[in-house]
This record gives structure tokens, sequence and C-alpha cells, in this order.
């Protein structure tokens, strides 16, 4: 092993240790949490979970044994099994990813008819698409023995090589998987986020000319004070914008790589430098180790629920369900309807406030 082989190693080591830590306490908060149970975003968030727990136990530890041996690890239907999961968990989790967005566009910008509009009878039928069109693709696969151990990427997934003899076939059907996930994943997320934007600066816009109107009356305000409030409309629109670029941000940068990498493979007869090609499946990879901070663990609800969770296991004080169920209803609201672990509806106050 050289030195980059062994940098891998360790962050792909690395990678696993974050995402089955992290998507561990995202799957212990809805378990013993009652309210995030009862929210429809906790059926995406449970399902995206799933897929990446999946992903932690099957395709990282079999790429991590592929960069150490750098040889083919275990035999050929086993490996077709993961190429398999990798297919399916990777589609899975980015259309999971597609209908959170959704379901927070429709909570921001129709948030009096939200409980009618996304329902858990409308989840379900979600979750049942996200399945059924990742298991179409990854069957497909299997069953033209296109999956197998790919040099590249040390790993088993997607196989140029066994798929020479299909030749045009594989090169269609690898196109249609990435546009109708990644791309199609990526146009959904940019459309809904900046909707939700949109609906967020106008009311932040809002809220400043009223803040804006009242220092003006208060004429013997004291200028710190004064500053203080323009401080916090700035801090306000920032934030708004930070939060929203990272649910876009962490997509593309997770994805993009390893997809054009995928693209180039099947029209540029030039080799692909193996470094890159294992980074940029680090990199895809990486997306299960941050999707429980982007999507959950720094959202309200899940913050106190650790914070409960992790005094119970200090003993720091007793955890019963009177507490549990004040920190609930004090949460419900910036849970249920807002578009980041801050982002209020637009009846109630604008993001980032």
């Amino acid at each position: 092993m050289d030195a980059a082989d062994i940098a891998a190693s360790v962050l792909v080591l690395g990678i696993i240790f974050v995402s089955l830590l992290s998507n561990v306490v995202v799957l212990i908060c809805f378990l013993y949490n009652p309210e995030i149970r009862k929210q429809v975003p906790g059926l995406f968030i449970l399902n995206l979970t799933f897929c990446n727990l999946l992903l932690s136990v099957s395709n990282m530890p079999l790429t991590l044994v592929g960069l150490v041996t750098m040889g083919h690890p275990g035999g050929s239907v086993f490996c077709q099994i993961v190429g398999f999961l990798d297919t399916f968990l990777t589609t899975n989790s980015m259309l999971s990813m597609a209908a959170l967005s959704i379901d927070r566009w429709v909570a921001v910008v129709f948030p009096l008819s939200y409980h009618s509009r996304i329902r858990h009878r409308d989840a379900v039928i979600a979750l049942g698409y996200t399945w059924i069109h990742s298991l179409c693709f990854s069957t497909v696969a299997t069953c033209r023995s296109w999956v197998g151990y790919h040099h590249l990427y040390a790993s088993c997934t997607l196989c140029n090589a066994r798929a020479k003899a299909s030749g045009t076939q594989f090169i269609i059907f690898t196109v249609a998987l990435h546009s109708l996930t990644f791309l199609l994943t990526l146009i959904v997320l940019c459309v809904t986020y900046l909707k939700v934007l949109k609906v967020a600066r106008f009311h932040c816009k809002r809220i400043d000319v009223i803040t804006m109107q009242t220092l003006v009356l208060l004429v013997d305000i004291h200028p710190s004070v004064r500053q203080k409030c323009l401080d916090e409309q700035k801090r306000r629109r920032q934030r708004a914008t930070k939060k929203i670029s990272t649910f876009i941000g962490t997509f593309v940068v997770c994805f993009t790589p390893y997809v054009i990498t995928r693209i180039v493979e099947l029209f540029c007869p030039v080799p692909i430098s193996p470094h890159w090609g294992v980074l940029s499946k680090c990199l895809a990879y990486s997306k299960a180790a941050s999707d429980p901070f982007v999507y959950s663990l720094l959202r309200h609800q899940y913050r106190k629920t650790c914070s409960l969770l992790a005094n119970k296991v200090l003993k720091r004080s007793p955890l019963n369900s009177s507490s549990l169920r004040m920190e609930n209803n004090a949460g419900r609201s910036d849970n249920n309807l807002n578009t980041t672990n801050n982002i209020q509806p637009p009846t109630n106050k604008p993001l980032g406030q």
C-alpha cells in the first residue's frame, strides 16, 4: 500500500465510524421520542437512516477491505449482492432527500394546509415509490450481471468490465440511472429549497421593515441597541442562506464527483486514476455520515432528545415521560413546519429567527 491508499483507508474507516455513530443516534431518538415518530418527516428520515446504516455495514467495510488487500474482497456471488445493495441504497437515499425537500417546501409555503396536504399515507406512498424505483434499477443491473468488483472504486458496484458485451444497453442504463436519481434529486432540491429561501427572505424583509419603523419611533433608544437590532437582521438573512446552502451543497459536493466520474468512464477512453476513483467513492460515502447532522441532529427535537438521553445515561437527572412531553411541546411547531432547525412558517416568523 502506498501513502494514498493508506490515507484512503483511514478516510473510509473514519466515515464508517461517524456514519454508524450518528445514524444510530438518530435511530435511537426516533424510537424513543413518540413525537418524532408522529411527524411525517420522521418517516423519510427513518428511511434515509436505514439506507445509511445498511450502507455503512455492507458496502463501506468491503471497500476498506479492497483498499487494504488490493484485491477482490469475497466471492463473485457475495460481491454481486453487495453491488445490488450499493445501487439500491444510494438511489433510495437520494430519493428520500428529494421527498424531504418537498415536505419542507409544503410546510413553509403552505403552513395552514400542511397537515391536509402531507399525511402519513402520502409519505408511505412516496416511500413506496422510492423503494420500487430503487429496486427496479438494482434488480436490472444484477440480473444482467452488470455488478461486480470495480478496481477503480475498490468496491462492488456497477462494473463496466462486466458489461462490455452489452455495450449500448449498459450506457443507456447508466445514463438513465444517474438522470432519474442524481439529476432528478438535484433539480427537486434546487427548486424546493430556493422557493423556501424566497419565502423566508420575504418574511425576513417584512420583519426588518417593522423593526426599522420601531427604531424610528424610539428616538431615545441607545445607539448600541439600535446597532444590535441591525446586526441581528443581517445575521438572520445570513443564517437562512447558509442553511439552504447546506442542504444543496452537501448533496452536490458528495455525489457530483462520483456521478461525473461514472459518466466520463463511459465515454472517455482515457484511463482514470484509481486514487481519484476511490476519492470520489469516499465522497459519496461521506453523505451517509453528514445526513444525520444535516437533516436530524441539529434540529430542536433531536437535540433535546439527545440531551435527555445523555442525562439519563450519565444519571444527571431522571428522564420521565412528563419531562420529555414538555420538551416536545416546546419544539413541536418548530419541527413540524420548519424548513431547517430554526425556520419558522410564514404565519409566525421568518427563517433564521
